[in-house]
């Protein structure tokens, strides 16, 4: 009978906490960020396990030779199962955003839902698979801004996309290993990834109109407003570098190691620590669109991903 633990596996539970993520950057630099984001990143997630299921059904023979220790090469999902919990997780997860966010959220989730399912069964073992699978979390990023103008989020949904192309890039070497020039041209684009997220313009925060007796001469001089604290405005222009920072060393430190030693395992560590790392550079591009304290609270799923996946591979 299948276990809970098998399902957990089927769909690489712990790799979950690499999306929310996507929703408040994207919610974040549109200018939305609020309850409703919470009900789509639940949907986003639901869509991620249904592509990962859908993943191992479509590789199921490939696992057999690769991985047979995987949910279904090894019995303890049957491949009907498996497809089976990928179309429920997708109806779910379409259901749910559309619930939440209605027409506009169900104009990116069905794009996105049928991407992933492009990736798993036509895209990804061809030239065009790290393309397609970027696609599915730069639309991710823009689910999170569908309440209000996605267009704002488009760099930040840019900028995701390219992190998701070095590791879908690099995910292709898991099992062979890599040479060296795959690690080093990765960690570049991590490099301007990095750079990227630090240098976005920042959200403008829209100047009340004045109100109209504020033109009437007053009878007494105001009192000066007073200027923001220097503190508080180095603390926001500094949140984003060391997020970014603290992203590059995690990911890109990885992939240096694979640089060096181009072997197999290195190289499941390097995806491993791409999936686990992701939402520091996403707490990065929130504070970068002015949520400091949310941007910090997203980073914080780097770490405990990667507790997680020590217990269950998120690859």
């Amino acid at each position: 009978m299948t276990s809970l633990a098998d399902l957990a596996e089927l769909v690489r539970a712990p790799a979950a906490l690499s999306v929310p993520g996507d929703l408040v950057a994207g919610a974040a630099a549109a200018g939305v960020l609020g309850p409703r984001t919470a009900g789509l990143a639940g949907a986003s997630v639901l869509l991620y396990w249904a592509g990962m299921a859908a993943n191992d059904w479509a590789d199921r023979g490939l696992d057999a030779e690769e991985r047979p220790e995987r949910p279904i090469p090894s019995g303890r999902i049957t491949p009907a199962a498996a497809a089976g919990v990928a179309a429920g997780l997708t109806a779910a997860g379409l259901g749910l955003a559309a619930a939440v966010g209605g027409r506009r959220a169900a104009a990116v989730a069905l794009p996105l839902a049928a991407t992933i399912w492009g990736y798993d069964l036509a895209a990804k073992n061809t030239a065009a698979g790290p393309a397609v699978m970027a696609a599915c979390r730069g639309l991710d990023v823009l689910l999170g801004a569908s309440p209000g103008r996605p267009v704002r989020a488009l760099p930040a949904a840019l900028t995701v996309a390219a992190h998701t192309w070095t590791v879908t890039a690099l995910s292709r070497r898991e099992v062979s290993g890599a040479d060296a020039a795959l690690p080093r041209r990765t960690l570049a684009g991590t490099a301007l990834v990095a750079l990227a997220a630090t240098t976005l313009p920042r959200r403008a925060t829209p100047t009340p109109a004045p109100h109209p007796r504020a033109a009437e001469p007053s009878p007494r001089p105001l009192a000066a407003e007073p200027s923001p604290r220097p503190l508080a405005g180095m603390v926001a222009a500094a949140l984003p570098v060391g997020l970014a920072g603290w992203y590059v060393a995690r990911y890109g430190g990885a992939q240096a190691r694979v640089a060096a030693e181009p072997t197999a395992g290195r190289v499941r560590a390097a995806v491993g620590a791409g999936i686990t790392g992701l939402p520091s550079l996403q707490g990065a591009l929130t504070a970068r669109a002015g949520a400091g304290l949310v941007g910090a609270l997203v980073a914080l799923a780097a770490p405990l991903g990667g507790r997680l996946a020590r217990k269950l591979s998120p690859t």
